[in-house]
């Protein structure tokens, strides 16, 4: 038998065999010792694309040519379909196209039949093929390109990779397909533990997509309507919305390890810092991980990231630090998970949008970019890092007096006043900077860019809710870089759901 298979591999494989000696006959000739190396590249991608699906042409056409050798011979198992019935008679010839990284290839293989019997196909399940036309590697590079840009780059992209194989509508099919096993991904997955001195941080945040109509939330499609019934206006009323975003909850977590820091680390003192004592730098994340969704409630997301959490310190051994802005929604939810799991969280209030009220503050009593606005600034911040909130709204309340300000400025002192008296039990910056915590939401700020701002808020953009939640999630696998665990995974999954064997069902699959 082994001259018999070498004779038959040797003659299938003429063609890829020909297609190669082209190409070194090309390579070999006058003609390409005149090519820049630019020129050479242009034809070896173009050739070598087509070498390398010749090549993968022929082996599906030898396991074809074997799977009918091995019928002929009588040496081919029975074959079972999904039922568990027997499949007695065989037809050869059936055919279906796959399309690959290299282009369309031909799968030819033979069907297995019975009386009252849906086709068994045997070389389907050995070669795992995927129920449509695209084979699992298409479908990875479709989503690695609409990840990266618009659904019109990613499908350029892939044509001038694998040729036209792939239309842009398919393309968003298979992206929202792509997305379908990463929860049950990320349930199975276990996280790298640490030591308990390490800090575990947990931080939300909430950024508006641009929607279709009928991807709205119905409260934002009532408003809509009735602005649309008041008639067409040549711009907003001031304060008024649009009304055509969905917010999309998104929440990260990661370590950090501890940063002891005083108040003038974070804001220099008014005149400058000294030279002599170098500044100390604030905790880093590490092993940052992120989730998001637009279709998912709040409180589904921060479940989530409560358990990723959990996940790193089952024990509740670490110290938990919680940082927020003030939406008062999230917070309770927050505090509500915490209490449901039975864990101590410390919560803080992002820092930055507590500078954003001081310096709105500020402005009412000294003109934006003088020298006297930055040293009330750096001053009241640096009372608010010591931990007297409190005082600092005192102090700017008595000069609001003293000054007298107008309605209209005394507004935004009155504000920076009631912020900081209503949030006093979560401004406690002694504590955190004394600890080494972090006291600012620069992580989640970078991941809302990322996600979503890099991505789904690119001018023009109109999402479908389906597409934009399956893009924001593998953005955020990406940028865990959890890409090739969840691939194969997700593969598997594929497989597993395509041809279950027949006495595994209940079986399942883990990260």
């Amino acid at each position: 038998m082994e001259p018999y298979d070498t004779c038959v591999s040797a003659d299938l494989f003429a063609r890829s065999v020909s297609a190669f000696e082209s190409l070194l006959r090309t390579l070999q000739g006058e003609l390409a010792s005149l090519w820049s190396h630019a020129e050479l590249e242009e034809h070896l991608d173009h050739a070598g694309r087509a070498l390398l699906r010749q090549l993968l042409q022929d082996h599906l056409d030898l396991r074809a040519r074997r799977e009918q050798d091995a019928v002929r011979a009588g040496t081919h198992p029975p074959v079972t379909g999904p039922d568990g019935r027997l499949r007695p008679w065989r037809e050869p010839g059936q055919a279906r196209w796959l399309a690959c990284l290299f282009g369309l290839v031909r799968v030819e293989r033979m069907a297995h039949r019975g009386p009252g019997m849906t086709n068994a196909h045997p070389t389907d399940q050995a070669l795992s093929l995927p129920a449509g036309r695209h084979s699992i590697g298409l479908r990875r590079l479709a989503v690695t390109e609409a990840a990266r840009g618009s659904f019109d780059q990613a499908q350029a992209a892939i044509e001038r990779r694998c040729g036209r194989v792939l239309g842009k509508r398919r393309l968003e099919q298979l992206v929202a397909a792509a997305a379908g096993d990463i929860d049950d991904f990320y349930r199975h997955a276990v996280p790298v533990p640490t030591s308990r001195d390490v800090l575990l941080v947990i931080e939300v945040d909430g950024k508006g997509v641009v929607m279709r109509p009928e991807a709205l939330r119905p409260a934002t499609q009532k408003a809509r309507l009735s602005s649309a019934q008041s008639g067409h206006r040549s711009r907003l009323a001031p304060g008024e919305k649009p009304n055509r975003k969905r917010m999309a909850t998104v929440a990260c977590v990661f370590d950090a390890a501890p940063s002891l820091r005083r108040p003038h680390d974070v804001i220099h003192p008014p005149g400058g810092r000294s030279t002599r004592r170098k500044v100390r730098r604030g905790p880093a994340a590490m092993r940052k991980w992120c989730t998001a969704s637009l279709v998912h409630p709040p409180e589904k997301v921060i479940a989530d990231v409560f358990a990723q959490a959990e996940a790193r310190d089952p024990g509740h051994h670490r110290s938990w630090i919680v940082l927020v802005d003030s939406a008062r929604h999230q917070l309770d939810l927050i505090h509500r998970e915490a209490a449901r799991r039975g864990c101590t969280i410390n919560v803080l209030l992002d820092f930055v949008h507590v500078t954003e009220y001081v310096w709105d503050a500020a402005h009412a009593f000294h003109k934006p970019g003088t020298a006297k606005a930055d040293a009330w600034v750096a001053d009241h911040l640096t009372t608010i890092l010591a931990g007297q909130a409190d005082r600092a709204a005192k102090e700017m309340t008595t000069q609001a007096a003293q000054v007298g300000l107008s309605a209209k400025r005394r507004e935004a002192v009155e504000s920076c006043c009631r912020y900081l008296t209503g949030h006093l039990d979560q401004l406690r910056y002694d504590i955190a900077l004394a600890a080494g915590w972090p006291i600012a939401t620069g992580a989640i700020e970078g991941a809302c860019r990322h996600l979503i701002g890099d991505r789904l808020d690119i001018t023009g953009a109109r999402w479908g809710l389906i597409g934009a939640e399956a893009v924001l999630q593998l953005r955020a696998l990406i940028g865990n870089g959890d890409l090739d665990s969840y691939w194969h995974f997700h593969a598997a999954r594929e497989n597993q759901r395509l041809y279950p064997p027949l006495n595994q069902q209940d079986y399942e699959l883990t990260a």
